[in-house]
């Protein structure tokens, strides 16, 4: 029997801190999980779920109008965001409360209050001392506003799920699925929207082509794109705020929202005091199993900076527990993650962009389609798809898979597997496609752009 009161103390309740603690109960170790805030984590209560919720009720605007084409007709229309956001509210506290009982079934203890690491084995939370075996740092990261004059006024995508009432104008710094993601939510939902982004491309990152069709999507639905712009200062004035760009325009508007970056969660909680390495960037270094320049501690997720996404922290959270309790070591594999940006249109990728593969391979194909769906025939939509397949040339195996349009995550999904597979072209080709469907078109492409 070890010496400590738990085999593992988590400090952070979201995701993969979540799994993380509850696998290592199911695997017979003594845990507790400090959360200060909510259960759930970002993605629960101010990310993914919220930021989705609010992402369909933004469609509804276009369904509407589009329901016409195909013999509908509706009385008058209003929105009303307080009911939206109070229905938001209903349905993250059951979540939470899912969380509660999910880690209570486990047998997790849960202690409300900030975690602080006190050394390699101890750590202080809600008037307590703990001590474990291992200490799993699971805290996430925290939106960054750039220190300029005025940006108090500004707030982040935290606060954006709370707000009192929809603002008539609004203004988003970023140019990254954070921006394009409430740039498209407001813009759905009646707003005057602008986005201010310091390059002259959107989703860095990303296969540059998924950018450019977004910058033309997003203008064709009325968002005014502001690239290769930055923010001087704000100014606060009656009852609105002028935003003063570096370029000398300045604009009036209702609210000015940051997604310019988030940070590793990392300061206040005694990582330095207890020698724990911290990149530049305040990420937690970790090797391939998790572990930090102090073995006993250990750190999964958005903290350690690797890949910023709630099912990456889920899958390390998994081999961590693994390793740990179960005497099965595994190492998280970041080749063909899949994500997307719940954007309008939807954005949705997996694999090698096409930089990246000319970067890494000698010879490299792509095949490329963009065309109006069946959908918008008689709905007047003028939104067109775009895919796009990256290919080794020299071993005719998929590289990446990329795609805009609607419903791209649900298509994507099915063709990350295909990837992990080692999917090639050739049985891309062989396969048959459901028709009429825009997922065909990925089985279908035969001629090569470049």
């Amino acid at each position: 029997m070890s010496s400590y009161a738990y085999d593992l103390i988590t400090i952070g309740g979201g995701s993969g801190g979540v799994r993380a603690s509850r696998m290592s109960a199911g695997f017979g170790a003594r845990v507790a999980l400090i959360e200060e805030r909510e259960l759930g984590g970002t993605c629960v209560n101010v990310g993914c779920i919220p930021k989705k919720l609010l992402s369909y009720a933004a469609h509804y605007s276009r369904d509407f109008t589009e329901a016409a084409g195909f013999g509908w007709s509706f009385g008058s229309r209003a929105f009303d965001w307080a009911q939206l956001i109070a229905a938001k509210d209903l349905e993250i506290a059951r979540l939470n409360g899912v969380y509660a009982q999910v880690l209570a079934t486990a047998g997790v203890e849960v202690i409300k209050g900030r975690g602080v690491v006190v050394d390699a084995h101890t750590v202080r939370a809600g008037g307590r001392t703990l001590t474990a075996q291992h200490i799993l740092i699971a805290t996430g990261g925290w939106p960054v506003i750039p220190d300029i004059p005025g940006a108090e006024h500004a707030i982040t995508s935290n606060e954006a799920f709370h707000l009192e009432r929809l603002p008539r104008r609004v203004t988003i710094v970023g140019g990254g699925y954070i921006a394009v993601e409430f740039c498209s939510i407001f813009n759905g939902l009646g707003s005057n929207v602008r986005l201010v982004h310091r390059g002259g491309q959107l989703l860095r990152g990303f296969d540059h082509d998924l950018g450019r069709v977004l910058v033309e999507e997003m203008a064709h639905k009325g968002v005014t794109l502001m690239l290769n712009s930055s923010i001087e200062h704000i100014r606060r004035t009656d009852g609105t705020m002028i935003v003063h760009l570096v370029s000398g325009d300045t604009h009036e508007t209702d609210l000015v929202m940051y997604a310019t970056g988030r940070a590793p969660n990392t300061r206040g909680i005694g990582l330095e005091a207890a020698g724990v390495a911290l990149a530049a960037s305040g990420a937690i270094k970790v090797d391939s199993s998790f572990r930090s320049s102090v073995p006993s501690v250990c750190a999964i997720g958005d903290v350690t900076d690797r890949k910023q996404l709630t099912p990456v922290a889920i899958a390390e959270g998994m081999a961590l527990a693994s390793t740990l309790f179960n005497n099965a070591p595994r190492q998280m594999d970041y080749a063909n993650v899949p994500t997307a940006v719940f954007s309008h249109p939807c954005i949705a990728t997996v694999g090698l962009g096409e930089q990246e593969a000319r970067a890494r391979h000698a010879a490299v194909d792509t095949y490329v389609t963009r065309f109006r769906p069946l959908k918008s025939t008689l709905s007047g939509s003028a939104e067109r798809v775009f895919m796009k397949l990256v290919v080794d040339r020299a071993t005719d195996r998929v590289l990446g898979v990329h795609m805009a349009g609607e419903d791209a995550a649900e298509i994507i999904q099915g063709f990350a597997v295909a990837l992990k597979c080692g999917a090639t072209k050739t049985q891309f080709d062989s396969t048959v496609g459901i028709h009429p469907t825009s997922a065909e078109e990925f089985v279908t492409l035969h001629e090569k752009i470049t």
